[in-house]
């Protein structure tokens, strides 16, 4: 197995102290902030110091490549993009915080999610279409590394879906701007050119995103090691549980607790170092 060590403030003096920790035969950058350790051994002081350094780490099989994998999915609010867009259309009406805090009790599963998206939606009743243009012109922006993580899987033809428990008006966009292959979102209802605190077909929640991915991955012939998912919400779990590599990204709790790794320190381009 090997070690992956990165982080904004990964060095390579830090590299070999946690080489020395793990046991490691040899460490390798491998980028400017991400160091390889092979034959590793991972263990609980590893970890602890990973964390004093402010560094990610991850054990993952030697000799996995991104050009192997057939399908990564990632979810959109504060996975792809830095923001949750409900709380900010919410904040368009002056109901922010009041959003907020549904919508951070749902990612941290506890509250259901269906029900709390409905709450939400109802919040935002009587909103103009032009609030939803807004946010996606001034407030959207993408995650550190999307971009390239996302170069990359285009460049080795590994398919790419977006899964949100968000709305498509967003999904929609980005899945033209970023060239991506494959959605799934919510449908708000409208009125005219406003909301009407309603939405249209079923919701996308955990079960509904899980599903989407064994669809795709079904119809590439894809195996399940040759898959990733990320995410950052409770709503995710179901989706990351199908994949042969899930990772947390900048996530709650419950969700790095049960994903094979995860990165605080690092951008999505922390995925491509997981890969030789």
């Amino acid at each position: 197995m090997n070690l992956v060590v990165q982080g904004a403030q990964a060095q390579a003096a830090h590299a070999a102290e946690i080489a020395r920790l793990a046991g490691a035969r040899e460490a390798e950058q491998i980028a400017a902030k991400a160091f390889r350790l092979r034959g590793a051994q991972d263990n609980p002081a590893v970890r602890e110091r990973c964390r004093e350094l402010g560094l990610d780490c991850a054990v993952v099989a030697a000799g996995r490549r991104l050009a192997d994998l057939k399908l990564l999915a990632m979810d959109m609010d504060s996975t792809l993009i830095t923001i949750e867009c409900i709380d900010e259309l919410g904040d368009m009406l002056g109901r922010k915080a009041e959003i907020s805090a549904i919508t951070a009790r749902a990612m941290r599963g506890q509250i259901d999610y269906p029900e709390s998206l409905r709450q939400r939606v109802a919040l935002l009743a009587g909103l103009h279409l032009e609030a939803l243009e807004q946010v996606y012109r001034e407030r959207l922006r993408l995650s550190p590394g999307a971009e390239a993580l996302v170069a990359a899987c285009r460049r080795h033809g590994v398919k790419l879906l977006l899964v949100s428990g968000g709305f498509s008006f967003f999904t929609d966009r980005l899945k033209q701007r970023l060239g991506l292959d494959y959605t799934i979102a919510n449908a708000l209802e409208l009125d005219g050119d406003r909301l009407t605190g309603g939405l249209v077909g079923r919701i996308v929640d955990a079960d509904a995103k899980a599903a989407r991915f064994r669809e795709v991955a079904h119809a590439l012939g894809a195996a399940r090691e040759q898959t990733v998912a990320i995410g950052d919400g409770a709503n995710d779990l179901k989706m990351m549980a199908e994949a042969g590599l899930s990772v947390a990204y900048r996530a709650k709790p419950v969700v790095k607790a049960q994903a094979h790794c995860a990165l605080d320190f690092s951008g999505l381009d922390g995925v491509l170092h997981l890969f030789e």
